[in-house]
């Protein structure tokens, strides 16, 4: 296997991600909370579960998925949402384990509550 959790934590993220000799590589721009017609759903877990979707997209037209998750980086627009957060995405990885970082930051737009940037290696 070319990819490989290192230390798992066993809540969907690894203190590592090893990436051996990969053919390929996926760097997935951040997703935002937006569907097909425009709309971002009102509360947190909506828009996370919403983003992951976006993400899945993305994995997906480049011929990849959940399990090739190297790294991922996660922007929340404020700390209450630590949580919520945690739950979705131990709910949409389950047992995938890539590097992961967490940052509180000012995001683009004000009815986005989180954004989130992938990468992706086979």
């Amino acid at each position: 296997m070319p990819n490989r959790a290192i230390n798992p934590t066993g809540v969907s993220y690894a203190q590592a991600h090893l990436a051996e000799a990969p053919a390929r590589w996926l760097f997935v721009s951040g997703q935002i909370p937006v569907d097909e017609k425009g709309q971002v759903p009102a509360d947190f877990e909506s828009q996370c579960r919403l983003v992951w979707r976006n993400v899945e997209t993305q994995l997906r037209a480049g011929g990849m998925s959940l399990q090739d998750l190297v790294k991922v980086t996660v922007f929340l627009s404020d700390r209450q949402y630590r949580e919520a957060n945690y739950k979705v995405r131990h709910e949409v990885l389950g047992d995938c384990s890539p590097a992961l970082t967490i940052i509180i930051a000012d995001i683009y737009d004000e009815a986005w509550l989180l954004e989130i940037e992938a990468i992706a290696a086979v």
